[in-house]
């Protein structure tokens, strides 16, 4: 019995430790496996870190067309301000503002005695050399007739006579002229319209002292042609070279939100503002109903219709970095950084300008981690 006993003990010790050592070869076994596992996650990072994947696009040309919303103004097709010539009193006022006035209409009238008085004073002048003129010509004919008898006139009195009568004829025409010009001045007193408007601003009273040694600066009435307005937007340079005399453009305004209206490009500056780096456009706009006020703002969309020669890609493709503009071409799995300018975009796709050629591989979801000359993979 002891014995068995003994048999016993050994036995479950040989258990024992079967089974310990079977649970330490299952341990090592584990460790192994996710030490491998953990070296392949790692050899598979590092090469994806080397070797990115990365989606293709080919480059294609196309024309791309799309619009900008800018800022614009109405201002008046034509507005003046109208000013006293002479220096005056105003007499008479026939209209104010709002007042509708058509070319040649009198819209005020001034008043300057010393004006008729200096009239008088040419008119005098004038009658007084021709009644010299008339003295010395007749001096000159008397002469003449005289001289037909041989050795009564001497020849140097006949150039004499005729040199005075001929003085004296420029020194009427001279007077004559003097007499116009003050003449002119009346005209002055009378202001007119010089094209059909409205009159947005009055600036003087009954008896006001106006005209160049007037105190005050301002116009005596300010005239805008309201019926046809001008829509005047600033282009930037980088969408210049899209636009053209014949493209209508459509606008709003904020006191009528609710309505679109459309002009037509009539005028292009052809010049950049040296400022500002952009090109005026002119638009006329018809405004016979006048629901369109002079300077008022507008929200101008212009269409720049696209190039048929230029190359479309999709916005991604193109890296704007610290260094440059750039997208990347896929040339044997390397990658090479081209230098790109961007033009007109609408939506996910932009114009691109650089060396390139159609059907050229580049990445789709460029970025400047890629590096140039690095080697990448398709997805």
């Amino acid at each position: 019995m002891f014995h068995c006993i003994i048999m016993n003990k050994l036995k479950n010790k040989s258990i024992i430790t079967l089974a310990a050592l079977a649970v330490a070869i299952s341990f090592l076994s584990a460790c192994h496996s996710e030490e491998k596992e953990k070296e392949s996650a790692e050899e598979q990072q590092e090469q994806a870190v080397e070797i990115p994947a990365v989606q293709l696009v080919p480059v294609k040309k196309g024309k791309l067309s799309t619009e900008i919303t800018i800022p614009g103004e109405l201002i008046p097709y034509q507005q003046v301000d109208l000013y006293a010539k002479v220096n005056s009193y105003v007499k008479k006022l026939l209209v104010d503002i709002g007042s509708e006035v058509h070319q040649g209409q009198l819209l005020a009238v001034l008043e300057a005695p010393e004006i008729n008085s200096q009239l008088a004073g040419a008119q005098s002048r004038v009658k007084q050399q021709e009644a010299i003129y008339f003295a010395s010509k007749a001096t000159y004919d008397r002469l003449i007739n005289t001289s037909k008898t041989p050795g009564t006139v001497s020849l140097n009195d006949l150039e004499q006579a005729e040199a005075k009568k001929n003085s004296d004829l420029a020194n009427v025409e001279a007077a004559k002229s003097g007499y116009k010009e003050v003449a002119a001045n009346l005209n002055y007193l009378e202001i007119r319209a010089p094209f059909d408007g409205v009159i947005t601003s009055r600036n003087v009273n009954l008896g006001a002292y106006v005209g160049p040694g007037g105190k005050s600066l301002d116009p005596l009435f300010t005239l805008q042609d309201q019926k046809r307005l001008r829509l005047v937007v600033s282009i930037p340079e980088n969408s210049t070279g899209a636009l053209s005399n014949k493209s209508e453009v459509s606008f709003t305004v904020k006191a009528l939100p609710n309505e679109k209206f459309t002009a037509q490009v009539k005028r292009l500056a052809g010049a950049l503002d040296e400022k500002l780096r952009s090109e005026r456009l002119e638009m006329d706009v018809y405004n016979k109903d006048k629901k369109l006020l002079p300077h008022m703002f507008a929200e101008v969309n212009v269409p720049l219709p696209g190039n048929d020669s230029t190359f479309i890609v999709p916005k991604t493709a193109v890296v704007t970095s610290t260094e440059k503009v750039f997208v990347i071409k896929v040339v044997n799995h390397k990658a090479q950084w081209v230098d790109a300018k961007k033009g007109v975009s609408s939506g996910d796709m932009v114009e691109v300008y650089g060396d390139l050629k159609p059907d050229d591989q580049l990445v789709k979801a460029a970025s400047d981690e890629i590096r140039d000359g690095s080697s990448v993979k398709d997805k």
